[in-house]
């Protein structure tokens, strides 16, 4: 089974480069705009509906119209994300203390925009070897 990695990001180009970078690595690649697409925010209160990991890692922009990606993964802790946190990174290109510090408390990896693909791809790699190969993720309708 190929690595999942979920992407959000609110900015189509950024979006696209990064799909279309990790597919081309071997990535298995689901994206989306918007982070209120999680099943988290279906229904208040209520936790994760999923048996399975919907991905095997998750990088995030931090700065989104809706909410910021560090307040979505703290969001996904509370409800029971299946998601190992070890492997949710976050991406912005400006960062305040008190974003880097919960990041920091939330376990995420920082990545500055602009976005160094090596960055990202050798931190995938050595996150990867973690992976158990016994893992099962949520299947994705359509």
């Amino acid at each position: 089974m190929k690595p999942r990695i979920i992407i959000i990001e609110d900015d189509d180009s950024c979006r696209n480069f990064l799909t279309l970078l990790l597919e081309q690595h071997g990535y298995e690649v689901v994206a989306f705009s918007d982070p209120t697409v999680c099943p988290v925010y279906s229904s208040v209160g209520d936790p994760c509906p999923h048996d399975d990991a919907c991905g095997d890692f998750l990088l995030t922009d931090n700065r989104m119209p809706h909410v910021s990606g560090l307040d979505f993964i703290a969001e996904q802790s509370l409800r029971g994300c299946k998601g190992a946190l070890q492997n949710k990174a976050v991406m912005s290109g400006t960062w305040s203390c008190e974003e880097r510090e919960l990041a920091e408390r939330l376990g995420c990896r920082i990545f500055e925009k602009p976005l160094h693909a090596s960055d990202l791809l050798e931190w995938l790699e050595r996150q990867k070897t973690r992976l158990n190969p016994e893992r099962k993720l949520t299947q994705f309708a359509g």
